[in-house]
């Protein structure tokens, strides 16, 4: 039963947008807009980017730090000069990310997500000068990372969203959030399966909706994730077609033995959210000696041309750029452009394919746990709604397709629905069925 009439504001933080919904009264969820440098957006990108400017007349240099597109705007004018992060939730429950150094000033998990936060509420205006005290934030239901802790993640998010000055912060499943925003439109009772793909988790909530007089009712019946998505994807990309031309796979001598190039190196700089870390870490210094020793010189000098002028975020594009034609096309050409390099494949949709099965099948694993949890057969279950910029990946769509009547299957807003449905979980009356907090 729904009776809040209070405003309630839901933040979709994720690994590759951020997006925040307010409600008033009965109404629907309303998304804040972004009047940012590239036009109108409801999505705010998960970015921050940090620089030094002089100061004037003799006073120390101006720590700048911007965040989303204007992050974007701050890299693309000054590539060189700019620290550009993104993927950085990817961090939020790793107990081996204590810190980075940015401008001789060390940064917590906490302290990113903070200065992060405090520069979409500056970008929001009006909309978000005055907050309510409570905030419903999403959280996946497997937070990314191999040994995920997602105490402690939720420990940093708490420290985060309180400097933004919430005092009663509250964590919905983000699935779930999603699920509440696709039952605004039910008329008849139903058993809906919610898949949100998002850049660093996949995850899946079945919930029971039954219309009443007195509103909407809901009960949960399973959920499950897993800490893999796009990020994920993009992973597999890079490894099979920019880190080859890199050096990956190659070979160095030293002592009159020859030995292979270490692999870590490619570990890290096929992971977006470990890019930025690998230009200001002590393995830096490692490759470029390693150009002088390699048996194929030019390859690594790409790399350390990459982290040196900062090409990820050109990089990123050229991936992105590749999936979407791949979600459309059989076929497709990748093609990395950035200073002195030039990158050119083709790609089929099957190698793509082929490239992610891992990934594939640890979301067919996660989608079958959570059926089987909620004790139904897939024929039980009314209604599937798939959100998430990774659901337009045709393999993935496939997966739905293999177990359930496509007709019942159904896509939308899908970089909206999260946010908009934790602002309308937030008028629940009974917030402990649907929320946590610390």
């Amino acid at each position: 039963m729904i009776l809040q009439s209070a405003t309630t504001i839901g933040i979709d933080f994720g690994t590759t947008n951020t997006v925040v919904a307010l409600t008033s009264g009965d109404g629907e969820a309303v998304v804040i807009r972004f009047e940012a440098p590239g036009g109108d957006l409801a999505t705010f990108r998960s970015t921050l980017s940090f620089q030094l400017h002089p100061g004037a007349d003799g006073r120390p240099p101006e720590r700048v730090v911007e965040a989303g597109p204007w992050a974007i705007e701050a890299y693309v004018e000054d590539p060189l000069e700019t620290r550009f992060i993104q993927s950085f939730k990817t961090f939020a429950a790793s107990a081996a990310f204590t810190e980075t150094v940015i401008d001789n000033r060390r940064y917590k998990f906490e302290d990113l997500l903070a200065a992060f936060l405090l520069r979409l509420r500056h970008h929001a205006g009006e909309t978000m000068d005055a907050l309510p005290p409570r905030v419903i934030v999403g959280r996946p239901v497997t937070f990314a990372g191999g040994a995920p802790d997602a105490d402690l993640a939720l420990s940093r998010y708490q420290t985060a969203f309180a400097r933004l000055g919430f005092t009663d912060i509250r964590y919905a499943y983000e699935p779930v959030g999603a699920a509440f925003f696709f039952a605004r439109k039910l008329t008849e009772p139903a058993n809906v399966l919610v898949a949100d793909f998002g850049g660093g988790t996949s995850d899946f909530s079945i919930v029971r909706f039954e219309p009443s007089p007195q509103g909407l009712r809901s009960t949960p019946l399973a959920r499950s994730g897993v800490g893999v998505a796009g990020d994920a994807f993009d992973y597999r990309i890079i490894d099979q077609l920019v880190s080859p031309a890199l050096g990956k796979g190659g070979s160095y001598r030293t002592l009159g033995k020859t030995l292979p190039i270490p692999q870590r190196y490619y570990a890290a700089f096929a992971r977006w959210d470990q890019l930025a870390l690998l230009r200001a870490s002590r393995d830096m210094k490692d490759i470029r000696a390693m150009a002088r020793i390699a048996e194929e010189p030019g390859k690594v000098a790409r790399l350390i041309e990459v982290l040196d002028d900062n090409h990820g975020y050109a990089l990123y594009q050229a991936i992105s750029h590749l999936k979407m034609d791949l979600s459309r096309d059989e076929s497709a050409t990748f093609v990395f452009d950035a200073g002195s390099i030039r990158l050119e494949a083709p790609v089929a949709r099957s190698e793509f394919e082929a490239w992610i099965a891992p990934e594939l099948a640890a979301i067919e694993a996660a989608v079958d746990r959570a059926i089987e949890g909620s004790g139904l057969r897939p024929c039980q279950i009314d209604r599937i709604f798939l959100t998430g910029g990774t659901s337009f990946v045709p393999a993935v769509r496939d997966i739905f397709n293999r177990r359930f009547d496509p007709a019942k299957i159904e896509t939308g807003g899908e970089f909206e629905s999260i946010a908009s449905g934790l602002a309308l979980i937030g008028r629940e009356t009974d917030l402990d069925l649907w929320t946590e907090s610390r």
